[in-house]
Formats: C-alpha cells, structure tokens, sequence
C-alpha cells in the first residue's frame, strides 16, 4: 500500500530494474493500491505520464523506458510468482495490461530474489513465472553461487552495453499469446487492404500472426522503403508511418483484437532479407514509433514466422532446416537468437522458444508521488484496500 511521506507526498517502494532492452520500475503488487484505476494512476505519476519529456517522473521519454512491472507469488499449483506487465507511454494517459513483455520479464525473478519472494539454490535458480497479462507460463533461470544472484558475466546482447549474466528463458506456451490463435485468421499469408490517407484503397500481401506478441508482418519493399534504413530515417518517413497505421487498424479486427487505435498492439515490422549473416533482417514499430533494437517475444514471433511455411518471411529468411533451429533475427542494434523446437509430425506448431536475456537493479528506493493522485473526487485511502 502506498504511504503518506509528507503533507502532499504519497511514497511506494519499488526497485528500478533493467530486463534487456527496456528499463522501469518495478513493485511488490501489495504496495500498489488493488483498484486498477487508482493503481493506474499511480503509474502515470511514476513515470511522469502524459509528458512529452516524462520530467515529472521515472520515464525515460521513449516507450521502451516507459514501462512497469508489478510481482508477487503465486497461488496457482506449480508456478512460483504472478508478474503483470504495464504499458505506459510519454505522451498518453493509458495504462495498458494486456500486452506482454518479455525484456521486463527477464529481471522478474532477480526482482524477486532481491525482494525475498523466492530463496536462491546454491548454483542457478529456476522459477516459473505466469504472466498475468495473457496467461503465458515460463520457466526463468538465473545464476545464483552460494545462494545469492550474480549480475556480472560474459552475457552480451545487442542494444545494452556490457555484458552480464544470462537469463535464460524457455516459455511453456506462446502461441496465440493474446489473438485467438498463433495464425488468427487461420492462414500463414493474407492480402489486406486498408485505405491511405487521401481515400484510395491499397493491398498488401501480410502475415498476421501471435507466438507471444501480436505481430502484422509485411515485406519492407512492399512499403516503398528497403528495410535497412536507420531507426531516425524510419521515424522521419511520415508516409510510411501513416500506412502502417493504416494497416494496423485494417488488421485488429482480423486478428480477432477489434478496434486497435488506442491499444499498443499489435506491433508493426517490416522484413527484408538479411545483411550481417542472420536469418531476417527487421524493423519493426512499437507501434508508432520504430524499435531500436527488437522486443523479446516480438522477436520470437517474427523467428516463428521464418520457418513456418507460407509466410511472407518465405523466401527473404534463411532459417536453416530440422526440427530445433536457432534463427538470428537482425535488427537495427545487432541481432536476437531464438531457439525453436518445431512440432516433429511436421504440424504448422512450434512446441519450444527459448534465448538469453540479461538484467539487473539499477536503483533501489521509493517512488513520489502527489497524495491528490489517489485521492482525486474525494477517494481516500481506504479505496486502495
């Protein structure tokens, strides 16, 4: 529960954690008030939101530091702690938890660990995690000598400095993460058609597709642009901004998400083919602004589409062949593997995603927030209980 700090201050524990490439704070879910709406408001003031630059708070004025996470145990037989994940972003007032985040993920069971929910093994330390949001399971491993977490190692992945640590992470149960479906519309490829912003209506030939992160796929080419540009040539291209949107609208009700103009899914990526010895090569948006590296499940979801049959990654990914295959998805910073196990009898499933991630605590404390957040039209306190 938050705290009275001062007259008009209200203080809530958190540690501000790294989990790959995406940067927030995280919570105990008992010190967040259990409301959804006032606990939303909370993490608007956290992080500073709505606010171009965030200054008021935590975020770091992108979407990739604008998130938050929130843990506590499970009482669900076998797994070990609940993790929702939270969407916020510089400019808007939404809170958005239905969407999950495998970066965050990463530093949840160090999070953990560092707040007593789960005592480390003497070597490494596995926890599952369910993720609230869409009910995903995982199992995170994390090295832990003589009983305590170690954040140091030989770990590198690209779009963080350093090396440290890995985290492994082998999800359960991936496909059809928040669509109905991994393929929602029950086909690997779809011509959609969206209309421009003068009126006139165009098609494109796309994969609709969920293995963990609702994803529209599309050929770069196919957009005008030849998919190796820079995140800032990217995010200066107006036209192809509006198309994207275009057919990001176009798509929601396709994939089973209805009207998607407020929600931050699914995301955009446009594929080409790769350049620096990967699979594919991406550049995918998050949704309106291009990612500077790639999301974690976004990444094993475009990997997935590289090696199912008929997608528009066909014929652009050199994914290799067998039924376990690590695909190298590039990206603006480097590149992301994936390990995939695919279904033996030859089905159009995958039946196993894993890679590395790193993480760690970058600051321990309590987050300020003004006591009118959570009193606003005269709610007290005790609203949070």
């Amino acid at each position: 529960m938050p705290k009275p700090s001062s007259q008009d201050l209200i203080s809530i524990p958190c540690t501000l954690m790294r989990g790959g490439t995406s940067r927030g704070p995280f919570f105990l879910a008992g010190d967040l008030p259990a409301a959804s709406e006032l606990r939303d408001r909370a993490l608007l003031a956290v992080m500073g939101s709505p606010d171009r630059r965030q200054i008021d708070g935590l975020g770091g004025a992108h979407p990739l530091t604008s998130k938050a996470a929130i843990v506590g145990r499970s009482s669900v037989p076998g797994v070990d702690l609940e993790f929702l994940f939270a969407q916020l972003q510089p400019e808007s007032d939404l809170v958005d938890t239905t969407p999950n985040c495998g970066n965050m993920l990463a530093a949840v069971l160090p999070f953990a660990i560092e707040r007593a929910l789960v005592t480390p093994s003497d070597g490494v330390t596995t926890a599952r995690i369910l993720t609230l949001n869409t009910g995903m399971q995982c199992d995170v491993t994390v090295q832990t000598p003589g009983g305590r977490i170690r954040y140091a190692g030989d770990t590198r992945i690209d779009g963080v400095p350093g090396s440290a640590a890995p985290v492994k992470i082998s999800f359960i149960d991936t496909a059809g993460s928040v669509c109905p479906a991994m393929l929602p519309t029950g086909r690997a490829r779809d011509r959609l058609g969206f209309s421009s912003a003068g009126g006139a209506v165009h098609e494109l030939d796309v994969t609709m597709i969920d293995n963990g992160m609702p994803m529209v796929l599309l050929r770069a080419a196919d957009v005008g642009v030849d998919g190796h540009e820079s995140v800032a040539e990217l995010n200066g291209n107006a036209a192809l901004k509006n198309t994207l949107e275009a057919l990001r609208l176009a798509a929601g009700p396709l994939m089973g998400l209805g009207d998607v103009a407020t929600k931050n899914y699914p995301k955009m990526c446009l594929l080409s083919a790769p350049s620096a010895g990967g699979a594919i090569a991406t550049r995918c948006f998050i949704p309106h602004v291009c990612h500077e590296a790639i999301g974690v499940l976004a990444a094993v979801t475009v990997a997935t589409a590289c090696v199912l049959e008929g997608t528009v990654a066909q014929g652009l990914a050199q994914a290799g062949a067998g039924v376990r295959r690590t695909v190298s998805v590039e990206h603006p910073s480097g590149e992301f593997s994936v390990e995939l196990e695919l279904d033996p009898h030859g089905r159009q499933e995958i039946v196993r995603a894993a890679l590395l991630r790193t993480a760690r605590p970058i600051m321990r404390g309590e987050a300020l927030i003004p006591a009118a957040i959570l009193n606003r039209n005269n709610e007290n306190q005790e609203n949070c209980e």
